[in-house]
């Protein structure tokens, strides 16, 4: 699931509360070629980070509404042309592949490939229409404890299809909760929900900067010249 090279590679700068997450995410989307940068200093974002030149912005989902609406638009005004992306849960293969997903947008895979997610059936479905190398990844959580959520992962399929409708479906030991795939027709890349976070954890979602019901967590704000 690497991006199209490209001469220049693409800037990441992802903001969220996670440090073992934020830290994990960077590492991902650097070792695939990105120059990705990630903090949980809300306040110092706009100092630490020249984000005219971003092109990817992401939002974990424990960034306070009124931050992450403020930042949209202090952003936005800077960048017009940045791409903003709501991450889907504190599981950083699942971040890094929502990246890819939003980077890889302007491209239809082989000879337009479509890529979708059978939820009933829970199985991934493909129609290509030239053999492509397709790999469908699980991802879900395993414990949703603040600040440190953990989770896993399982490599779903990794192989050579031919061209034509192909279905890929998911083992039982995918979750019904809190579960994600990524699937991916050589550079391609699309993400689905497998299974909604459950509702215990939307609500931890704090409602503004001031309110202070999740545990403090230790700083992060990296820099794209310390690698």
């Amino acid at each position: 699931m690497d991006p199209t090279p490209t001469n220049e590679p693409d800037r990441i700068l992802v903001v969220g509360r996670s440090p073992s997450v934020l830290v994990a995410t960077v590492d991902i989307l650097r070792a695939k070629g990105y120059t990705a940068d990630a903090t949980n200093q809300f306040d110092q974002i706009l100092d630490d980070y020249d984000v005219t030149d971003l092109d990817v912005l992401v939002f974990g989902g424990m960034v306070p509404a009124d931050t992450k609406q403020y930042l949209l638009g202090e952003v936005s005004k800077r960048n017009p042309r940045v791409s903003f992306v709501q991450g889907l849960a504190g599981i950083a293969g699942l971040i890094a592949a929502q990246v890819e997903a939003v980077t890889s947008e302007g491209q239809r895979g082989p000879d337009g490939a479509e890529i979708t997610y059978d939820v009933v059936r829970r199985c991934a479905q493909l129609t290509l229409m030239e053999p492509a190398h397709v790999a469908v990844e699980a991802l879900w959580h395993t414990s949703f404890t603040p600040p440190e959520p953990k989770s896993t992962s399982m490599l779903v399929f990794d192989g050579n299809l031919g061209a034509g409708f192909h279905e890929i479906p998911l083992p039982d030991r995918v979750p019904f909760e809190a579960s994600f795939i990524a699937v991916a027709v050589d550079d391609l890349v699309r993400v689905f929900t497998v299974g909604a976070m459950p509702s215990a954890v939307t609500r931890m979602v704090p409602a503004s900067a001031n309110d202070k019901r999740l545990p403090e967590v230790g700083q992060v704000t990296t820099s794209s010249n310390d690698h």
